[in-house]
Order: structure tokens, then C-alpha cells, then sequence
């Protein structure tokens, strides 16, 4: 007869020490993101925060989203550090567009085998996003699961939750034609558009440590954050009436600012208003890619739509600048005709 050995969970795949291991390093940079409302810490089984008191009709604003195949350049370049900004971003950036103040955000982190110095760094940067929103990082799930992802490999999600009145809820319903068309500058393709620019490269086979712009390399333009715009938006908006706002994610220009628009108007943007990023020229000459395609793939150097009346323009664009914006008149919004698209580029 064959006696069979004890099997431990560790033997399995899992290692609980490891665990436990991130856990000690995640607290102290969860503890940076504390703020007022956090009842309680890291470790329990369910996150408490107290709705901010100021708020006369509380409405809750949630969002949740991934870094998508931008996890794939990060994995190639050995880059984890700047992942967790990314995760932060997309999501506290969506219910900004709404108005609202982002409170807490919980992260999602799953592998097949934990490796404890990667999670921190991914980690850490999910810190140092939520310090730059402003909210606290109020909980997470760290899932070790062997077999289902391949070694030194990861996934990403998160969820972020704001609040804001509601008689100052954003909708776009105020838009009309003749308002002003902001764009805030991004950091570079953000966490969309990576299945098309990792082809580009796998096809073009550069050197990705080679000077690109301003003394970064390749990778440390493909691997830029994406940048957070919550202080200085939440800021505009006790000085200005914004009217609309679209957050440049999947489908680009083209597609998401239509999402903000009333039915009978088009946001009529001029390409020549603000200056296209290096990369994108790059991505475009490389990968042979239509003009058309890259503004419904990548943001083509616009992270961040702002709609305002015409007369407000000016004194938008300059507290933008002050909160440390690059931001430029990138159009109006005009009558539309008929069933035209929604967002005309020239």
C-alpha cells in the first residue's frame, strides 16, 4: 500500500505567508491615503466609511475599470511602479465627469503565484494615485491563484466610489451650441489603446531604452500614468460652470465625448488647436494608422474634455493653468444636422 503524503496549501500554489507578508507592507501606504470619513482600517471584512456631513442630498457616484493590455508592456519591461496610478486614474477620473468628489477606492489584485515585491510596487502606486484624487484607499483583494494566470504575470482591477450634490450633478443637459470646448492635456496613451500600440511595436522592433522625448526613453513614454485630474477639476468647478465633461478613455475623442452631448449638438474639434504628442506620431508612422482610427482608438494627447459657455472660456482655461493643467480652446459646440456624428474633428 502507498502512503500518501500531507498536502499543505503552500504545496498547492498558496502561500499564506506571502500573503500576510503584503498585507504588513501594504498598511503604511494605505494609512498616507486616510481621510476624513474612513471609519476603521485595513483588514476587515467589509470597508466602513461615513458619507461627508457638508453634503445637504448626497448622491453616490461609483465607477470601476482595469489597466487593460497595458499589464502586457508592464509585464515585458519588468515596470510594475506606475500600474497602480493607472487603476486609480481610470476610474476617479469617470465619476469626476459627473461632478463628483471621489471618497475611497478598493483594488483588486490577482496572480497566479504572489510575488510580494511586484503587488507592493503595484500597490504603492495604487497609494500614490489615491493621495493625487484625494481619496483614501480603504480596502482590496489580493487573490493567489495558481494555474489560472501564467508566472510573473497579473491582473488589475479597481472601484472607486465619490460623492456629489445633486442639485450640481453634471449631465450635459445644459450644453447648447455655441459653448466652448476645453481640452486638458494627458500624459501619454493612458491605459487605452495597448493591444494596437503593443502591434505597433512588436512591428516596428525598437530600441525601447533609446532616448524618444524630453530625455525619456520609449518605455518611460509608453509606461506615463495616466494622469489624475480630480483637484484640479473639483477646483474649477467652485469658480466655473462646467457644463459637460468627457473622460478620453476606449474609443477616444470620437466616441466619448458624444456620451456627454444632448441629441441635436456636435462638440466640432480643431486638430490644430493643440500639439499632438511625439508618441502619437510615432504610433501613427509605424503602424501605418488612419487618421481616422487614431482618434477613435488613442487621445491623441487629450486626457480630458471640459464644456463651458463661450464667455467663461478665458477664465476657465486660466484656473486649469493655475491647478497646473496644460489646457487649450479645442473647439465649439455646434447645431447638428441631421444624424451626423457627434464629434467632428477637421
Amino acid at each position: 500500500m502507498i502512503q500518501k503524503t500531507s498536502l499543505s496549501y503552500r504545496d498547492a500554489g498558496v502561500d499564506i505567508d506571502a500573503g500576510d507578508a503584503l498585507v504588513e507592507r501594504i498598511g503604511p501606504l494605505a494609512k498616507k491615503t486616510l481621510r476624513e470619513g474612513v471609519l476603521g482600517g485595513i483588514g476587515g471584512f467589509g470597508a466602513l466609511f461615513e458619507v461627508p456631513k457638508h453634503y445637504r442630498e448626497p448622491v453616490l457616484v461609483s465607477g470601476t475599470d482595469g489597466v487593460g493590455t497595458k499589464l502586457k508592456l508592464a509585464f515585458l519591461l519588468d515596470r510594475h511602479d506606475s500600474v497602480g496610478q493607472d487603476l486609480v486614474a481610470m476610474s476617479v477620473n469617470d465619476i469626476l465627469v459627473q461632478g463628483a468628489e471621489p471618497l475611497f477606492f478598493l483594488d483588486y489584485f490577482a496572480c497566479g503565484k504572489l510575488d510580494v515585491a511586484i503587488a507592493a510596487s503595484v500597490v504603492g502606486g495604487i497609494a500614490r494615485g489615491c493621495e493625487m484624487a484625494g481619496c483614501a484607499l480603504i480596502g482590496g483583494e489580493t487573490a493567489e491563484m495558481p494555474g489560472m494566470y501564467p508566472d510573473g504575470e497579473y491582473d488589475l482591477a479597481g472601484f472607486a466610489v465619490g460623492v456629489a450634490e445633486k442639485s450640481r450633478l453634471i449631465d450635459g443637459s445644459a450644453i447648447m451650441p455655441g459653448d466652448s470646448i476645453l481640452g486638458l492635456a494627458s500624459s501619454g496613451a493612458h491605459s487605452n489603446g495597448y493591444s494596437l500600440l503593443r502591434k505597433i511595436i512588436e512591428r516596428a522592433r525598437p530600441d525601447m531604452n533609446a532616448r524618444f522625448e524630453d530625455d525619456r526613453t520609449l518605455a518611460d513614454v509608453a509606461m506615463a500614468p495616466t494622469r489624475i485630474y480630480v483637484k484640479s477639476i473639483l477646483s474649477l468647478m467652485e469658480k466655473t460652470v462646467i457644463k459637460g465633461m468627457a473622460h478620453i478613455t476606449g474609443g477616444g475623442l470620437l466616441e466619448n465625448v458624444p456620451r456627454v452631448l444632448p441629441q441635436n449638438t456636435v462638440a466640432a474639434l480643431e486638430k490644430s488647436a493643440w500639439p499632438r504628442p511625439p508618441l502619437f506620431g510615432w504610433l501613427q508612422r509605424e503602424g501605418q494608422v488612419a487618421e481616422e482610427e487614431m482618434h477613435r482608438v488613442f487621445n491623441c494627447g487629450i486626457g480630458m474634455v471640459v464644456i463651458v459657455a463661450r464667455e467663461d472660456a478665458d477664465a476657465a482655461l486660466a484656473a486649469l493653468r493655475q491647478s497646473g493643467e496644460t489646457a487649450w480652446r479645442i473647439g465649439q459646440i455646434v447645431a447638428r444636422q441631421g444624424k451626423e456624428a457627434q464629434t467632428r474633428i477637421a
